[in-house]
């Protein structure tokens, strides 16, 4: 609740101000740098994400199925 709280204290010349400040920080050329990076970073964490509940499946699977081998 106190998230919505905080959130709802930022409005538009904030957000701005913000934005401001971290193009003078960092650089027009080193913003997307850090854009690909973060995106990177998410995709990564998708796909860790992705293959753990792969192997949960798997998991489940052999406990119901001990006589089947999967060819992984």
């Amino acid at each position: 609740m106190s998230i919505l709280i905080i959130a709802g204290m930022f409005g538009p010349q904030e957000i701005i101000l913000i934005l401001v400040i971290v193009l003078l920080l960092f650089g027009g050329r080193k913003i997307p740098e850090l854009m690909k990076g973060l995106g990177k970073g998410m995709k990564e964490f998708k796909k860790a994400s992705n293959e753990d509940e792969e192997e949960e499946i798997e998991d489940k699977s052999k406990k119901k199925n001990p006589d089947k081998i999967s060819d992984k």
